[in-house]
């Protein structure tokens, strides 16, 4: 790990950076010693509902952690950053209060920071204006909620690749590190460029965002 992150890292952890018990485990492991999810691991944990054990590669996490506190620092949160640098939206007003229902509300852009997949597997977001209806302490979605954004990456995504190829799931508002703009993670395999590029949006910058995972996505990585 380069020396900058790791001072930047130290720095985070100085200026008072919660580490949570899933945190600590993974920065004690070696990126050699972190086991890459495969698709059917993800698949398991996506249907059991067990997104606390989706994890990402050790010197990911360390730059994570160094990049939230500096951008923290920069734009105050990480909302304020995803908004104006990622997002170009000036504020969530949105055209229609279904989910995913408004293009104009939509956003689907790489993952900047996805967890530690096997190659092949790319981790997108899906952004909303939009509220998605949560319940529960957790913040996990209401069977309402869940059957409309079904019927959106049905449309978008699982009648192009298939069913086999498309998985996706919505972090619990408690373990969300964006949690006042609306999104969720699909995961894809088996997709052609083409096709990719005709969904993803460029971010307020004008640049697609997330090479370095789509590298890592076809192998290259």
């Amino acid at each position: 790990m380069p020396n900058d992150t790791s001072s930047a890292l130290t720095e985070a952890l100085d200026d008072g950076y919660q580490l949570t018990d899933k945190d600590e485990l993974q920065l004690a492991l070696k990126d050699e010693d972190y086991k890459l999810a495969t698709w059917e691991e993800l698949k398991a944990i996506i249907e059991e509902n067990r997104l606390e054990d989706l994890k990402r590669v050790p010197s990911d996490l360390k730059r994570y952690i160094a990049w939230s506190h500096r951008t923290k620092k920069e734009y105050g949160s990480i909302q304020a950053f995803v908004l104006k640098e990622r997002l170009g939206w000036t504020d969530l007003t949105w055209k229609n209060d279904t989910p995913y229902a408004d293009e104009e509300d939509t956003k689907i852009l790489i993952n900047d920071w996805p967890y530690g997949n096997a190659p092949g597997i790319l981790h997108l977001v899906c952004w909303t204006k939009s509220p998605i209806a949560t319940e529960g302490e957790k913040g996990d979605l209401t069977p309402e909620a869940r059957r409309i954004i079904e019927g959106w990456v049905e449309k978008t995504f699982t009648q192009y690749l298939g069913r086999e190829n498309v998985l996706w799931f919505k972090n619990w508002k408690s373990i969300q590190s964006v949690r006042s703009v609306e999104h969720i993670h699909v995961l894809i395999r088996n997709y052609e460029e083409e096709w990719l590029n005709g969904i993803v949006g460029k971010d307020a910058r004008d640049e697609v965002i997330g090479e370095k995972e789509k590298r890592r996505a076809e192998g290259e990585e």
